[in-house]
């Protein structure tokens, strides 16, 4: 790393960013290729109870929503999610978490990236290779331009995903509560072995597979730096998270499990379009592989976005090499896009020599880091409200319900989803491949922190009229 003093005053990010960019990019975090095809998976698992599932974890969500509400009210000068945890466990735990949040965005990008190539191989026939190229080199731009682009481009791709869920939910409740046969909606949720017909531990298993897919609602305090007033946007979109899972996850695969029988649901392909040919709308349902598309779109775009900004904050910091704080004239860190491009395109390269494994190990490779990062950004919330309650620091605007007793239940609730992972066959792998990065991430700050000390040493001897022995003493 460079020797360049991390401390110095510099030209920070833009302020570009509008309430309604900030307001789409929170809506885009939590709506993702995950709900449109990724709800297929847990409606196996769990079948109609699988509604279960995304109530739980939309709690799980909207509890560490209002945490963060409250941490992004009280430390208002912190500009990243994953800068709470320094604030509240110091720079170890800063660097830990940092590192973790950018790995498991940066692994989003080649996944998402060869997501988008397959869907768009059946309008343009190219490889999937080269599709994937050209998506990453589109979306490079969009982030190279401004943040003000960013924020454009995301305000389009979600406001696309909230109208087809919108218009999905009024079509299927209309075929459920008025067109349907009599009876078909009761037979649909209880009539193929019950409303769990794999029982409450397929719920459990369920949960961890579904709060996957519904991450990404932190994005929002990475976002609001870059907006006119970034305490106040984190603090209107955490009042709203809950009402925004509640429409957009719950209603809908209430929906989708209300008009087809789980038993037909097919892991990967998407349960809304399988829905849709059931109600009677086989022209909408076709449209559907654009619509995810979007999903998919969106999702990349967002992970060019947080990566280049975490990373900017972590060399901010002196936790990463200091070239990568230069910003363009436009103010967007160029160093820290890039890198995020490079690991894209090397994705994309390796996933196509070897097509099958390297894919699988991609979508494994985040597995559950964000749960990690998630139990430190919960327990740093606990440890700052009893920090400021001992330093008698005014009260927060937003504050976490029924603290403490909440904060820890939320907690408990996250080391919940990592046992559910563990006995989950399908998620164990996840769980153990991402032990590594969390190792590498530990061992990089002891390692930086020796580096450290050790310099710190030297410094302290030259100062002292102390000099280095020499070979010959």
């Amino acid at each position: 790393m460079s020797s360049e003093d991390p401390t110095a005053v510099r030209p920070g990010l833009s302020r570009s960013l509008t309430h309604r960019h900030v307001t789409m990019i929170t809506i885009g975090g939590i709506i993702g290729a995950g709900l449109f095809v990724g709800s297929s998976v847990a409606i196996k698992e769990a079948g109609p109870a699988s509604v279960l599932s995304y109530l739980g974890s939309g709690l799980i969500i909207v509890l560490l929503m209002q945490m963060l509400g409250e941490m992004a009210v009280a430390l208002p000068s912190v500009r990243s999610f994953s800068e709470f945890t320094r604030a509240a466990l110091g720079n170890g735990a800063g660097f830990v978490c940092g590192w973790l949040y950018w790995y498991f965005w940066v692994v989003v990008i080649p996944v998402e990236a060869i997501a988008g190539a397959l869907l768009l191989r059946a309008w343009v026939p190219l490889p999937v290779w080269a599709l994937g190229l050209a998506l990453m080199g589109t979306m490079t731009a969009v982030n190279l331009m401004s943040a003000r682009s960013y924020g454009e481009f995301e305000f389009w791709f979600a406001s696309i995903k909230v109208a087809a869920i919108i218009v999905f939910i009024a079509l299927a409740a209309g075929y459920a509560f008025g067109f349907a046969p009599p009876g078909r909606v009761a037979a649909d949720l209880t009539g193929y072995g019950g409303f769990a017909p794999r029982g409450a531990l397929a719920v459990l298993g369920g949960l961890a597979t579904v709060f996957f897919a519904m991450t990404g609602a932190e994005i929002i305090t990475v976002a609001a730096a870059e907006s006119a007033e970034p305490a106040r946007a984190i603090a209107a979109m955490t009042r709203s998270v809950m009402l925004r899972i509640l429409v957009f996850y719950v209603l809908s695969i209430f929906f989708i499990v209300a008009v087809v029988p789980w038993t037909r649901v097919k892991a990967g392909y998407s349960p809304f379009t399988l829905a849709l040919w059931a109600s009677g709308h086989p022209w909408i349902a076709r449209s559907m592989n654009a619509v995810i598309l979007t999903a998919v779109l969106s999702c990349l775009n967002s992970a060019f976005y947080v990566c280049s900004r975490v990373l900017f904050v972590l060399a901010e910091k002196g936790d990463a090499p200091q070239w990568l704080v230069r910003l363009n004239g436009r103010r967007v860190p160029t160093h820290s896009v890039a890198v995020g491009a490079v690991v894209g395109v090397l994705g994309i390269v390796v996933a196509s020599a070897a097509p099958g494994g390297v894919f699988s190990f991609l979508v494994n490779a985040g597995g559950a880091l964000i749960v990690f990062v998630y139990i430190l950004t919960a327990v740093s919330q606990i440890v700052l409200r009893f920090r400021h309650r001992r330093e008698h620091r005014p009260r927060s605007a937003i504050r976490m319900w029924a603290f403490p007793w909440l904060s820890y239940a939320t907690v408990i609730a996250l080391l919940a989803v990592l046992a559910a992972m563990a006995f989950t066959p399908g998620l164990a792998s996840q769980l153990y491949v991402s032990l590594l990065p969390l190792s590498v991430a530990v061992a990089g700050y002891l390692w930086r922190r020796r580096r450290g000390a050790r310099a710190q040493g030297l410094l302290r001897g030259v100062a002292l009229g102390e000099h280095p022995s020499q070979p010959g003493d």
